[in-house]
């Protein structure tokens, strides 16, 4: 009896030591396991955060290299990644709805822009990389809806062109170049910038499309301010800046308007339409400085398709034309035209931009920089900068704004940056910003 109880005591004593013995050695290699991967943690993962809670640590290399990448988080930082290409220079806040033009000062002092929220703001730019800007806020007539602004004297008075029910109007107001200050509070709010002429149903019910402005040098003109305004029917009007007064009209027969531009000597009015060609005709002057008529001189032949937009070279003797057919022509259009003699097409240049499918994209918007050397274009929401000579790509901004870009302009003259004179240029967009950029360098090309 005693022999059976020994070896039913047996039997258990063994199972639970050759258990307890797989038991140690399952745990001695857990263990050596556990150490090599302690021992091979970068020194520097740990370090990167002692503080954190161990299950948001770095645990390997990956996520090292990850969070060194993260930006700090302070002001100056959170600009320099908003300004995401290098030619960016500013951003001018303020509006709260889309920005449908902009135009600046002719001694680029001031840049006024138009908004669908109804208000003109003229912005004062004494150094396009300041902090801020001070701005002057005029609020047009309930129901008006700016569609062009253009200045009327030199920097103390604008045009705007807006649409409303029965049709688009001309206003112009005066002393918009002194923003007011932003002390003295106490004295109440100051009177607005006052209407001095204005005209009601300019173009019908048409909108205008856009205004163009220029000093009336050429001839015997006394360098008054002739504005253009473009209707998105057929017609163009010409009206004297300073007084309002109605200066002519012509019509394009084209079907519809796309843009209309003035040379910068207020000589020539030049119109990109449905067709092809392109119409321009002159504003001829009296002696006594006023205009006497506005006659069509000359007609640009060449282009396969519609014209989409066009501007004059700062000497008034070339102009550009972006067309649907893939090209843009430089034309001289310095010519005895009351010989017969025709314009002609100094150079061909491709479009070079295509979208996805390889199909050549249209240009929506034109501007040339004061020197004449680069020529600022926009596609949708992209801006692109080419080689006015050449035709080569200088740069380009994929996404220059969050939205469509709704119009362009160089300021006329150089602006300080960072107290270095430079060329400027302007963009405004459906995303309620408008923005400066710096001209590329041309000499590389």
């Amino acid at each position: 009896m005693a022999a059976s109880l020994v070896s039913s005591l047996t039997v258990p004593l063994i199972s639970a030591v050759l258990g307890g013995a797989i038991a140690l050695v399952f745990l001695a290699g857990y263990l050596r396991r556990k150490r090599a991967a302690i021992a091979h943690i970068p020194p520097s993962a740990t370090a990167a955060a002692p503080d954190q809670p161990k299950h948001v640590r770095p645990s390997n290399q990956a996520h090292h290299k990850k969070g060194h990448t993260r930006p700090h988080h302070n002001a100056a930082d959170k600009d320099a990644a908003k300004k995401h290409h290098h030619l960016d220079v500013n951003t001018l806040r303020g509006h709260t709805d889309s920005v449908t033009a902009l135009h600046f000062s002719n001694d680029a002092a001031n840049l006024a822009t138009v908004c669908a929220d109804g208000a003109v703001r003229v912005f004062r730019i004494d150094d396009t990389s300041s902090k801020s800007f001070k701005i002057l806020r005029i609020n047009l007539p309930a129901g008006a809806h700016p569609t062009g602004v253009a200045f009327s004297e030199g920097s103390s008075s604008v045009v705007v062109a807006a649409q409303a029910l029965l049709g688009s109007s001309l206003y112009m107001y005066a002393d918009v170049s002194a923003p007011p200050p932003a002390q003295n509070k106490q004295q109440g709010k100051l009177s607005p910038p006052e209407i001095k002429w204005s005209h009601q149903k300019i173009h019908g019910k048409e909108s205008v499309i856009n205004l163009a402005a220029a000093h009336a040098t050429h001839g015997p003109g006394d360098g008054s301010t002739i504005i253009i305004s473009c209707s998105e029917a057929t017609d163009i009007k010409v009206w004297h800046g300073k007084s309002g007064k109605e200066l002519g009209t012509v019509d394009t027969n084209q079907l519809k308007n796309n843009m209309a531009d003035i040379s910068p000597n207020g000589r020539f009015i030049a119109a990109a339409a449905f067709t092809a060609d392109v119409k321009v005709w002159e504003i001829v002057y009296s002696k006594d400085s006023s205009v006497k008529e506005v006659n069509k001189v000359m007609q640009l032949k060449g282009h396969k398709s519609a014209v989409t937009c066009l501007c004059f070279a700062p000497n008034s003797e070339q102009i550009i034309t972006a067309s649907k057919d893939g090209s843009i022509r430089v034309w001289n259009i310095n010519v005895r035209y009351h010989l017969d003699e025709d314009p002609k097409t100094l150079r061909v240049l491709p479009i070079p931009l295509h979208d996805s499918k390889g199909s050549v994209c249209q240009y929506d918007h034109m501007s040339i920089s004061p020197d004449g050397k680069v020529l600022a274009v926009t596609s949708g929401s992209m801006l692109q900068w080419l080689c006015v000579e050449t035709g080569a790509v200088l740069d380009t901004a994929e996404k220059a704004h969050e939205g469509d870009i709704t119009g362009i302009a160089w300021a006329p003259q150089t602006i300080p940056n960072g107290g270095v004179p430079a060329f400027i240029l302007g963009t405004a967009g459906v995303d309620k910003k408008v923005k400066l950029w710096l001209a590329p360098e041309v000499g590389s090309t």
